[in-house]
């Protein structure tokens, strides 16, 4: 159940009773999360990527927020995700990641968006579209540099520099993207930076950008005029071979339903996967799969799976995940440290959001961007 923005304290205390979880964004993280991201990117423009619903923490209140402490640039997927951040950053400047598409070709100027150009066809299309309508809004040209995704090639991007020498090129920004930036002396960043480098120094007067989250710790060799942050905003880690330089975002509890024993060679949960290796005490917490939980954290005999906190210690699961559910194991704590109607935490203090998805086998992304569909939602900081 997702409630509004922003609950009053009577409000938060009426509402959580009727969740099984309770899913609270720090919103003045975010903001310090920025703020730090803008330091370490010297002189560069520190811009926010807000794409899926800024990563699945609400685009309105974040962009709100990140507009309030100066951000002035934001990146999203498609026209949709401009239009709410138009609603909320009225002066910003909005590249839409996801390039033109001519069948929206209006929204463009309504929302005074810039299009991702990513390829030859795509440009064609938007420096027609900017005859017919003599448009001044810009855009922004895309290089693949070795990601192999969307961007025209380095040698397209060199037949194209003696546009710049036009009075109404239509570039706003010179772009590309980093492919494995948070993998400690991965080869093909190095590729990546020395290309971008080269095709940069065909565009000249053009602000350019390359470093993401985790190319901003990559020094001056990543870092040009704009730098555009996304993960590392909302708390996931973009140094992992280091400590972690971002503040915690999000906080994830459920409440714990029943506490029951289960003898030695019982099985919990669907399939029977995973046997009591003694007597166990088990909690059972409101919290599932639809809440956002991922079900390849299950835990199995032989496979431990993930965790949640619970009384300040680390308990591990026990058994599926399930829709609704999820089984904890309380065995090693006192009997009388739980209890019906306290909480477990799964995200927060110090179980991560980089944690939750190692033991899910995935990413932090994945693992933000599906919480809290029906939890309780409240925002610390709007």
């Amino acid at each position: 159940m997702a409630l509004a923005e922003k609950l009053t304290e009577p409000e938060r205390i009426a509402a959580e009773p009727e969740t099984g979880g309770t899913l609270v964004i720090d919103l003045d993280a975010v903001e310090a999360n920025w703020r730090a991201l803008a330091r370490q990117a010297l002189t560069a423009e520190c811009a926010a990527v807000v794409k899926a619903n800024a990563y699945g923490l609400g685009l309105e209140p974040v962009t709100t927020k990140l507009t309030k402490a100066g951000c002035k640039t934001f990146f999203v997927a498609d026209l949709a995700e401009a239009r709410r951040v138009r609603g909320c950053a009225q002066e910003a400047t909005i590249y839409v990641l996801n390039g033109y598409s001519p069948e929206a070709a209006a929204a463009y100027t309504e929302l005074n968006a810039r299009p991702v150009i990513n390829s030859m066809a795509e440009l064609a299309e938007w420096d027609a579209f900017v005859a017919a309508r003599n448009w001044q809004g810009g855009a922004a040209l895309q290089v693949d540099t070795g990601m192999n995704r969307l961007g025209i090639s380095a040698e397209e991007a060199a037949a194209l520099a003696l546009r710049v020498q036009t009075g109404n090129h239509g570039i706003t920004l010179l772009m590309s993207h980093l492919a494995c930036a948070e993998i400690a002396d991965h080869p093909l960043t190095a590729t990546q930076i020395k290309l971008f480098r080269e095709v940069r120094a065909l565009y000249p007067g053009i602000p350019a950008s390359l470093a993401n989250s985790a190319g901003i710790f990559l020094g001056y060799s990543a870092l040009y005029d704009l730098a555009r942050p996304g993960a590392a905003l909302y708390g996931i880690n973009p140094t992992p071979s280091r400590p972690n330089p971002m503040r915690g975002v999000v906080e994830l509890t459920g409440r714990i339903l029943q506490i029951r024993t289960v003898a030695r060679g019982e099985a919990v949960g669907y399939g029977a996967t995973w046997t009591a290796k003694h007597a166990s005490r088990i909690a059972v917490a409101a919290l599932g799969y639809a809440d956002g939980l991922m079900r390849a954290a299950s835990a199995a005999d032989g496979a431990r799976g993930g965790s949640a906190l619970v009384a300040g210690k680390r308990c591990p699961f026990a058994g599926r995940i399930s829709m609704d559910l999820v089984c904890l194991d309380i065995t090693d704590l006192p009997d009388d440290a739980v209890h019906r109607g306290d909480v477990a935490t799964f995200i927060g203090g110090d179980m991560t959001v980089d944690d939750v998805a190692a033991a899910a086998g995935t990413i932090g992304y994945e693992v933000l961007t599906r919480l809290g569909p029906r939890c309780c939602l409240i925002y610390r900081g709007a």
